[in-house]
């Protein structure tokens, strides 16, 4: 697998300088969800080899890069450049942002990707800790069963709003497929180890990790954060409020949460 190390040129790295050890956050041990969730993570965004070699140029372009200019430098589609781009970036590897670019017709923004200042030795973006989740939950059990959901849902709903406007920021919108698969993707770097798949007429997202899974076993309306999310996602990557249906979850003991899209 190719180094994703990256030294400023004329320095040596030191220990201080590498990656936490796996297994091991900046904050101590992790647990065995948010272990399984970065393997996933970092496995979904430097998986393939092309991709690996895309951050460690975007790394080296202090002003970013656009999808033109890793086509270019890959001899690939622009559309499969920005395929890697948007991936990197669900992942917390890389940022987007919009400039304007004088060459593009009619002053059109242009999207690029720069490398993220978390991302600087590659630690996961793992998000969240266990005591504002448990904090959480207990608020959310001081109100009704109605408003407790409809607060989580909402408070999701703005969260995944803002992620896809991280992601999309001066893109086209996506296909409905193309945008779940998003959706799946920045699920994933937020540790629930998240995938789209097809049954009949109906897409799935499932998502085999939950970070809330202890909060949520003790306050099951806590999973309405995560419902929240996946509605604010695609409504601001394709558009139209889309009826979210909940098959399973893991805090009531199934195998995996499943939401019917």
């Amino acid at each position: 697998m190719d180094s994703l190390a990256h030294p400023v040129p004329g320095q040596v790295a030191s220990a201080s300088d590498a990656a936490p050890a796996p297994g091991r956050g900046a904050n101590g041990p992790l647990t065995d969800v948010e272990f399984s969730a970065a393997v996933v993570a970092v496995t979904t965004a430097f998986g393939d080899p092309t991709r690996r070699r895309i951050y460690l140029f975007a790394r080296e372009q202090a002003d970013g890069v656009t999808a033109s200019d890793v086509a270019e430098q890959f001899a690939l589609h622009p559309n499969v450049a920005r395929h890697h781009l948007d991936k990197l970036a669900a992942g917390g590897y890389l940022e987007v942002f919009v400039s304007r670019n004088t060459s593009a017709r009619a002053g059109r923004p242009s999207k690029g990707y720069r490398v993220s200042g978390q991302a600087g030795g590659l630690e996961v973006p793992i998000k969240g800790s266990d005591l504002l989740i448990t904090l959480l939950g207990r608020s959310l059990a001081l109100l009704s069963p109605a408003d407790a959901e409809t607060m989580a849902e909402q408070v999701g709903e703005e969260y995944g709003r803002e992620l896809a406007s991280q992601m999309s920021a001066g893109d086209e919108q996506r296909s409905f497929r193309s945008a779940l698969h998003a959706v799946a993707d920045a699920l994933t770097a937020h540790g629930f180890a998240a995938h789209a798949e097809n049954r009949g007429t109906s897409l799935l997202l499932i998502k085999d990790n939950c970070p809330f899974f202890d909060t949520a076993k003790q306050h099951p309306v806590i999973c309405a954060v995560d419902r929240g999310m996946v509605r604010g996602m695609l409504a601001s990557l394709y558009g139209g409020d889309r009826v979210l249906g909940t098959e399973s979850s893991r805090a009531l003991g199934d195998d995996a949460c499943i939401t019917v899209v």
